[in-house]
């Protein structure tokens, strides 16, 4: 199911033994457009609070009715864990502390959104396993939700709105859309961008740089906030774009994946 990612700010957090604190943000990476991290405030349930992060691959289930993620994972154990200076770029060399102390694979380094999947779950089951240095060294790609919401969205030739939220996948924690606010031009539609048709982001000039021009985007079926998202409206949205349809894409490589997994096993 498809969900607006300001939603989630607030909702609690519980360890295997109780909870340890709310949701405040999450970082996602920009070039796959995954939500990696929840950043959890613990401030009124530790003395010794302090913000942590919590990947997807510590969710046992999500509580949607009472707003609640439960993990796998028991509150010493995420006490303990390498603290990142959030007020910094998280950098991947911590990353790879965190996963090493988590005894995770990582998610770096291979084709799909997880590794070679497209679940944190398959991910999770998988085998400890190793990356390049280049993987180390590289441009980490983290960005806060709080930080992008608000940047401009400029068309191939005008100025068309702002990023008012982000609509994650709640199975996989793709983001899916873009909300562009278009208020200061067409008395307050709103409507839904796939990450992947933004052709860079400017952290500089605050702003997102589209390949489709304003009046593509002026005509595009108008989305409210709150409104369900099922297939029938992503097949409008993406027909009416002429874009290929990320489902497709998805399904094939877990299928492919999962077939070298039995060959291998074989």
């Amino acid at each position: 199911m498809l969900r607006s990612v300001k939603e989630i700010e607030g909702y609690t957090v519980t360890a295997t033994d109780g909870d340890i604190g709310t949701v405040r943000d999450v970082y996602f990476n920009d070039e796959r457009w995954t939500i990696r991290y929840l950043i959890v405030d613990t401030s009124s349930f530790w003395q010794d609070a302090h913000q942590v992060l919590i990947s997807p691959l510590s969710f046992r289930h999500v509580e949607w009715s009472t707003q609640r993620f439960h993990l796998a994972l028991t509150g010493e154990k995420i006490r303990n864990s390498p603290r990142a200076e959030l007020d910094k770029p998280v950098s991947r060399q911590f990353e790879q502390q965190y996963f090493q102390y988590y005894n995770w694979p990582y998610y770096w380094g291979q084709d799909g959104l997880w590794g070679n999947w497209s679940r944190p779950e398959n991910l999770a089951l998988g085998s400890w396993v190793g990356f390049r240095d280049g993987d180390v060294k590289g441009d980490h790609h983290l960005r806060s939700m709080k930080e992008v919401v608000g940047y401009r969205i400029q068309g191939t030739d005008e100025e068309i709105g702002h990023v008012q939220d982000l609509i994650v996948d709640d199975q996989t924690w793709a983001i899916r859309y873009l909300v562009v606010d278009t208020k200061n031009w067409w008395f307050g539609k709103s409507v839904l961008l796939a990450p992947h048709w933004v052709d860079r982001i400017s952290w500089e000039e605050n702003c997102v740089f589209l390949d489709l021009p304003r009046e593509t985007i002026k005509n595009a079926p108008e989305w409210q906030p709150g409104q369900a998202i099922n297939r029938e409206f992503e097949s409008r949205l993406y027909d009416f774009y002429g874009r290929p349809a990320y489902w497709l894409d998805e399904v094939k490589g877990d299928e492919r994946n999962l077939t070298a997994n039995l060959i291998t096993k074989l």
